[in-house]
């Protein structure tokens, strides 16, 4: 799929290989690359799964690894916890024994 200069974007890069990791962080962490995802502004026309060049919000130029083009946001707050919802109900219960308020 082929971007277009100027559309928002997302890069990937490894910043560290393992070898090179600080001595001092935990054995696990050792073991894995650290890498970097951001999004910017396409610099020049680049296919998905080639290196480009972005510019990002913040006016910092970045180059890497072409992943998404328009990435969405992906977070969110997980799943539903049905012991939540009686939480609030419960604790009125409990500081104010029953009275209406």
């Amino acid at each position: 799929m082929l971007a277009k200069k100027g559309d928002w974007v997302m890069v990937y890069n490894i910043v560290l290989e393992p070898k090179d990791r600080a001595p001092q962080i935990p054995e696990d962490t050792k073991k894995v690359p650290l890498e970097m995802w951001i999004k910017g502004f396409l610099l020049e026309d680049a296919k998905v799964g080639e290196m480009a060049n972005i510019e990002t919000i913040v006016g910092r130029k970045v180059s890497g690894k072409l992943i998404e083009i328009h990435p969405n946001h992906k977070h969110n707050y997980g799943n539903h916890v049905p012991e939540i919802l009686q939480i609030g109900k419960t604790l009125k219960e409990l500081l104010f024994c029953g009275e209406d308020k």
